[in-house]
């Protein structure tokens, strides 16, 4: 007898817009001052009335058509009632039966290794709006509960996969590669810190048995999960504690109703919250004050039209048109938008994309990290990077000289360096190849001269021992490429 794992996402993302999605209040994230971006209609005051954002709509549609939905000519508005503190309507402005997209899909890749991949079918993404949010006293004491109301109103868009999961593994990679896509369309921070994407799991299992037969455990619902490792580590969780549960009791879904259960990090357990409301306990109905919205062709158009290419489509392009490994191409698109176009300039302009990407992963991002800051703040620019590295391919440097010259960029305090300091660091430097094949060859000569026991050694098989010579003839010698000097050296010892 075994299991097979089910399991559907539920992923709420914060649309990067300045005002809320029925008012004009600020969306920016400001915890220490709670309750200070409010108004009568994030409220619910009396006699309020909410007014769409026409960019939050905009911005759904963008993320809808990313994720391969269809856009309906026609949704609307359905309120959706449930009281809680951190809610003063006491409804959310959501939408029921006419969302703004669905029937779409995002493919992953479930196998790095055979590169096997697996699309994720998306039932929709609609757009609602969120509630405040809850504090609680974690001393001990249970003292105090707040509420912050900042958040209320903020424009999300809701994005339900079908129940198309596997493994935990397959949850966090859809999530991933979600969040990417979502970045490089510019319609979210998606900041999981701040909770710009949160997600919920749907989890149960399908219990194979040994007759044929498949039973469904009861499907639980995993609240409000910030990070990846912590889906992850949740669903893990939840399927090992169902499983135990249906062998100690045998219930399945038909028996008990869908339970929610919250994803305890610190414990790394999920603990019981409530059973769980389907649609009628909400008792949806149309959202009286807001008109519905229809989306023309030529609308639908227009917003695919914007779209940039898709990160997974990029990463496949920097493979095949740059020759780059699957880690380099991996490793530079999901730094985002902004590093992929500058390794793409760097790697035009120098015309050698793994060079670059060798540049971009190990100097680029090292430097990036150390000083903390991003690919916009670097004070090389890539056309500037890529010249340095042309130079390196016409011999006139070697990688060694082309990292420090790197280095004195960077520690230039007057602006941003340009094209011509380069060639100033080098003649200041003395780091320019040796182009007189002559005076190479006499120093090499002298030092083969005097170093008759590591000539010997190495006649006798010691190929170390030209290590050291190369290192004689590089400090006579500045500038020398050190694979010519070693070739030079093998050849008169030989």
């Amino acid at each position: 007898m075994d299991y097979t794992l089910i399991i559907g996402l539920e992923v709420h993302v914060q649309l990067q817009t300045k005002t809320k999605l029925f008012c004009g209040c600020s969306t920016k994230f400001n915890p220490d001052h709670p309750n200070t971006q409010t108004c009568p209609v994030c409220l619910g005051l009396p006699g309020a009335l909410p007014v769409l954002n026409r960019e939050a709509f905009h911005l759904g549609m963008k993320t809808g058509l990313a994720i391969n939905c269809e856009i309906p000519a026609f949704t609307k508005w359905d309120r959706k009632q449930y009281y809680y503190p951190d809610l003063p309507k006491a409804y959310q402005i959501s939408q029921f039966d006419l969302p703004l997209s669905q029937n779409g899909w995002l493919e992953i890749e479930i196998d790095p290794e055979t590169r096997e991949k697996k699309k994720i079918g998306i039932i929709r993404a609609h757009l609602e709006e969120d509630a405040g949010k809850n504090s609680h006293d974690e001393s001990g004491r249970k003292q105090d509960s707040k509420v912050d109301l900042n958040r209320c109103g903020t424009p999300l868009i809701e994005i339900v996969s079908e129940p198309d999961l596997r493994s935990a593994q397959e949850a966090r990679t859809y999530l991933e590669e979600l969040k990417l896509l979502l970045t490089y369309i510019d319609v979210s921070d998606c900041n999981m810190q701040e909770g710009s994407l949160r997600c919920d799991a749907n989890v149960n299992l399908h219990v194979h048995q040994d007759n044929g037969e498949t039973i469904p455990t009861p499907i639980v619902e995993i609240k409000n999960l910030n990070s990846f490792r912590g889906v992850e580590q949740a669903i893990e969780f939840e399927t090992q504690r169902q499983w135990k549960e249906w062998q100690k009791t045998g219930l399945s879904l038909k028996d008990v109703p869908k339970e929610t259960r919250g994803w305890d990090a610190d414990r790394g357990v999920t603990l019981e919250q409530r059973g769980k409301e389907d649609a009628a306990d909400y008792r949806y109905f149309p959202d009286p004050d807001l008109a519905p919205v229809t989306v023309t062709d030529a609308e639908r158009e227009r917003v695919s039209n914007e779209l940039c290419e898709r990160p997974a489509d990029r990463r496949t392009r920097f493979e095949e048109t740059y020759q780059l490994s699957v880690y380099d191409a991996a490793v530079i698109i999901d730094q985002g938008p902004a590093v992929a176009d500058y390794f793409e300039t760097m790697a035009e302009t120098c015309g050698n994309g793994k060079q670059a990407a060798n540049w971009v992963t190990q100097d680029v991002l090292r430097e990036l990290k150390e000083r903390e800051i991003e690919i916009a703040e670097f004070p090389i620019q890539p056309n500037v990077l890529a010249a340095l590295l042309q130079k390196v391919n016409a011999a006139e440097i070697t990688i060694k000289s082309a990292r420090t010259v790197f280095m004195e960029l960077l520690s230039n305090s007057e602006g941003v360096p340009g094209i011509e300091q380069i060639q100033s660091i080098i003649v200041e430097k003395g780091l320019a190849l040796v182009s007189d094949t002559g005076e190479l060859d006499s120093i090499v000569q002298a030092v083969v001269d005097k170093n008759e026991k590591a000539v010997a050694d190495f006649q006798s098989g010691k190929q170390a021992a030209v290590g050291a010579l190369i290192g004689q003839v590089m400090r006579e010698i500045k500038g020398a490429d050190p694979k010519a000097v070693r070739e030079l050296l093998i050849k008169k010892m030989s």
